[in-house]
C-alpha cells in the first residue's frame, strides 16, 4: 500500500514538474515519496 502511494506521489510530482505548476508544492511531493519508499523498504525488510 505505502508503495503504490510513493509511486502516486512521484507521478504527480513528475507531473507538476513538467507542467511547471505548484512551485514549493511539487518539491514537498518529491520528498514526501522518498520518505513513504524509504519507510515502506525498512519495513518490509523487518517483517522478513
Amino acid at each position: 500500500m505505502l508503495l503504490w502511494i510513493a509511486i502516486i506521489i512521484a507521478v504527480l510530482w513528475l507531473l507538476g514538474f513538467i507542467g511547471n505548476i505548484g512551485g514549493g508544492f511539487i518539491h514537498l511531493l518529491l520528498v514526501i515519496a522518498v520518505i513513504v519508499l524509504i519507510f515502506h523498504f525498512l519495513r518490509g525488510r523487518s517483517r522478513a
